[in-house]
């Protein structure tokens, strides 16, 4: 009898746990510079310019300087602000993105000098929940960001932040359902196990494929849905007021946050570390494949970036409560109904 995944990944030894902390937070701290340093070159690139290309060859230290100079700016707080919740708040929103991040699967398990190892942090049973569940508590960095700076425009930063992830966050978990019910499964190895029989569920699901993505936008606050840090009316959102190592925090959690979107598609919708065509995927290979299909929706996300103008607020609200959270409702009625009759 084979044990299930789950199962496996509480067996592990005490140290194997340690280590994957370590190796998930080192992943999330490189991969960030590099896309900031590859939104900053295609950025030049769809403008017509060069981008970064003075720090280093090709311009390939810019991010280390950048966080040099951010670091060693010195620490700023309004005197209006509340000091406690002024300093924890970009901490709230980096250990959630960290969190989330510990439940993307890079791989199946596998042997390390004969143990067996899950290329996951943890599976939890309940993985697409967990994931909404620190997406809940994520929203609190943001409100108490902007509420404890004690500034206008941070605060309506915060008040603009809250209502676009409630609005967005139902419909983006309603894309979800589709996909469950066809895996019968809420772990997020179970569904990527799934799409290795059924196929990528991206072809059945292309309706939730599509709503879980705008809704990402929505839900990292990314172009055309940046309004809660619009500089044209807010100067900077709920981070205005926020300079440095804190300007860093929030900084480091909007772009993990991004990743983790990003991977989250890619388990649900393509496959996973699966292969296309139903190619053999080696164990050792799993991670290469998640990553490397995680950047090609990450390069999905600067093209918009570069591409879309900022919707109004009351656009904002009518794609989400008007067009997406009916089409969510409809594509779960039409999978389950599907599935019951098939």
């Amino acid at each position: 009898m084979t044990l299930p995944i789950s199962v496996v990944n509480l067996a592990e030894p005490w140290w194997v746990g340690i280590i994957k902390a370590i190796v998930i937070f080192a992943i999330g701290l490189q991969l960030i510079p590099i896309i900031l340093l590859l939104e900053r070159k295609l950025l030049g690139r769809f403008q017509g310019r060069y981008g970064p290309n003075r720090v280093g060859v090709f311009g390939l230290m810019q991010p280390l300087a950048d966080i040099i100079k951010l670091a060693t700016k010195e620490g700023f707080r309004p005197r209006t602000s509340v000091a406690f919740l002024f300093m924890i708040a970009p901490a709230i929103s980096i250990l959630t993105a960290v969190a989330t991040l510990a439940i993307v699967p890079f791989g199946n398990t596998v042997d390390i000098f004969g143990t067996e190892v899950g290329l996951y942090g943890i599976d939890p049973s309940i993985g697409i929940l967990y994931a909404f569940a620190f997406g809940g508590i994520a929203f609190y960095g943001l409100m108490l960001g902007g509420w404890a700076s004690g500034s206008k425009y941070s605060f309506l930063g915060s008040m603009r932040s809250a209502a676009q992830l409630i609005s967005y966050e139902i419909s983006q978990g309603l894309a979800l359902v589709g996909v469950i019910m066809m895996a019968g499964s809420l772990s997020l190895t179970e569904i990527v196990e799934a799409q290795s029989v059924q196929g990528w569920f991206i072809g059945p699901q292309i309706v939730g494929f599509m709503i879980f993505l705008i809704a990402g936008f929505a839900e990292t606050n990314r172009a055309p849905f940046d309004l809660p840090e619009a500089d044209a009316e807010l100067v900077g959102g709920y981070m205005t007021e926020y300079g440095g190592l804190g300007f860093v925090s929030y900084y480091f959690a909007e772009y993990l946050t991004m990743i983790i979107v990003s991977a989250l598609t890619v388990t649900l919708f393509l496959g996973g570390w699966e292969l296309p065509f139903g190619w053999y995927t080696p164990g050792w290979a799993g991670p290469f494949v998640v990553l490397g299909k995680t950047l090609l929706i990450i390069l999905l996300f600067i093209w918009v970036r570069a591409t879309l103008p900022r919707l109004r607020y009351d656009q904002l609200m009518t794609l989400g409560w008007k067009i997406l959270l009916p089409l969510a409702t409809l594509n779960t009625l039409v999978t389950a109904t599907l599935l019951v009759t098939t």
